[in-house]
């Protein structure tokens, strides 16, 4: 029993138009017709379709199309087994495609536009991308986070450099004023520790007093915050996050 036109186009999720266009060029013809002189597709021409639309998918032209499938050596098995090849190699390529989007768009989360060199000439050993997932994670909703990254997003190494320098000269000072003995909760320290949160504020989100202090108790809750200020000088830590908070309190 033949089908009509414009059922197969229905089935195959062509129009009638390409149907007529394939028949015209003779790439899939019609076994028959109906009474009525209407094209008529049996199950043979069917599979002919489905071979078409397959190598279409895989990009193949109209005409390349026709000469595979009019190969008079090329069995429907040898089909198969060919489209499988293509296939399994285009699926590789589309999630090596994949993995690069999604390393693409991790850099861009983080605004690290970098080369290796220059990651490493303004973080060191730090790697931010390492720290992403968990950013994401605990403050990914907040509003802080989405400033951080649009403002980040748009940093060039130029940029990051005169981050980094301005940061590294802050934690001279402090370290200056710890050697000379002046205490965390004195307007010296707390100065400085108003300068850190407007350091925040410039480079990264606006940075309000409670969420200053809540990034003072974190610096001594997390190894890696610790680790940072301690390579600076020792105790500075508990230093910084003592003058935060006496700086906050004195703004209340």
């Amino acid at each position: 029993m033949g089908h009509p036109v414009g059922r197969v186009a229905q089935l195959a999720g062509v129009t009638v138009r390409t149907l007529h266009h394939y028949d015209e060029i003779g790439l899939l013809s019609p076994s028959g017709r109906t009474s009525a002189g209407y094209r008529s597709y049996d199950d043979a021409d069917l599979e002919r379709l489905q071979q078409i639309l397959f190598y279409r998918e895989l990009g193949f032209s109209l005409e390349e199309i026709a000469t595979i499938l009019d190969d008079p050596g090329a069995s429907p098995r040898v089909h198969l087994r060919r489209q499988h090849e293509l296939l399994t190699a285009r699926i590789r390529r589309l999630r090596e495609m994949v993995e690069a989007i999604e390393l693409a768009m991790e850099a861009k989360k983080m605004g690290i536009q970098l080369t290796p060199e220059e990651r490493f000439e303004v973080f060191g050993d730090f790697n931010p991308d390492d720290h992403v997932e968990e950013a994401d994670r605990r403050w990914g909703e907040s509003e802080a986070y989405r400033q951080s990254q649009e403002r980040v997003a748009r940093y060039r190494k130029e940029d990051w450099l005169r981050q980094k320098a301005e940061n590294e000269e802050w934690g001279a000072r402090l370290a200056a004023l710890m050697d000379s003995g002046i205490a965390p909760e004195s307007p010296e320290a707390m100065a400085l520790a108003e300068e850190h949160r407007q350091l925040i504020c410039r480079w990264f989100y606006e940075c309000s007093y409670e969420v200053h202090t809540g990034l003072a108790d974190m610096y001594l809750a997390d190894p890696r915050f610790t680790a940072y200020y301690e390579k600076i000088k020792p105790g500075m830590t508990a230093y910084v996050s003592a003058a935060i908070h006496a700086n906050a309190i004195s703004q209340a």
